[in-house]
């Protein structure tokens, strides 16, 4: 099968889950990047954070008209994660390619638990109230995690923001799509030398391909049980998981 066909269905695959779960795609597409389009570990969490960024904005405006985006928290949230985002992508290219692939591995790993666990239900912030120094601190992880590895942090984002900042579900995914845009670039901006080497005639198509799954998994979360679609997608990303840290330590 010829590299443009396989960028076009894994940037299909990507753009779905993105687009109707808020975050997780991402973690699809440095695998698929590495193991069926020959990418090195570092090429590919560069790579994953351009198509990220496109296909994030890309779902955030769709969100946007909807009324499904928390602007100033959002903001908030994600300014945290900027300085660690872009530190974190700068040490990125000096890590040995084993030691990436074993995090991405157990990140991936991380983020099928987390879906497969049943979702908590937000508290009112009269009752609960959100946590600033914990909303800070979380978005500076997730800004160093989209960094070093080229995942939007989607997957942690969503809860974070259900249960740090009482967030409603679907103003949650709307939301962390903002995160991870801002996080995403703010990584790239440190990772510019290493954007001459990428395969655009790949990544292009790549590209494209999951923005337009993005607009059909935005559709495709109003029909389908999302417990459904989280549990599928976990079920998938553990194989990846697992086939990933075994190449790791061999």
């Amino acid at each position: 099968m010829s590299a443009l066909i396989l960028a076009l269905i894994a940037g299909a695959v990507v753009g779905l889950a993105l687009g109707a779960l808020g975050g997780g795609g991402s973690v699809l597409a440095v695998p698929a990047l590495i193991y069926l389009l020959g990418f090195t570990p570092a090429a590919a969490t560069t790579a994953s954070l351009i198509i990220v960024t496109a296909t994030s904005l890309t779902a955030l405006y769709a969100h946007a008209r909807t009324g499904n985006v928390r602007w100033q928290a959002g903001a908030l949230f994600a300014a945290a994660g900027l300085l660690p985002a872009a530190a974190a992508g700068a040490a990125a290219s000096r890590l040995p390619q084993p030691v990436l692939t074993a995090a991405f591995a157990a990140i991936a790993a991380l983020a099928a638990v987390r879906m497969l666990r049943p979702r908590r239900t937000a508290t009112s912030p009269a009752a609960g109230g959100a946590r600033p120094a914990k909303a800070v601190g979380t978005g500076a992880g997730l800004g160093a995690l989209t960094g070093l590895l080229g995942v939007g942090g989607g997957f942690l984002a969503v809860p974070a923001l259900v249960t740090v900042l009482a967030f409603e579900m679907q103003a949650a995914v709307g939301t962390s799509l903002l995160v991870i845009s801002a996080n995403s670039l703010a990584s790239l901006t440190t990772r510019g030398a290493t954007t001459a080497g990428v395969n655009w005639a790949v990544i292009g198509p790549f590209t494209g391909a999951a923005i337009l799954g993005a607009w059909d998994g935005k559709r495709l979360a109003a029909k389908v049980t999302g417990t459904l679609l989280q549990r599928t997608f976990a079920v998938v990303l553990l194989a990846v998981a697992a086939f990933m840290l075994i190449d790791a330590l061999t």
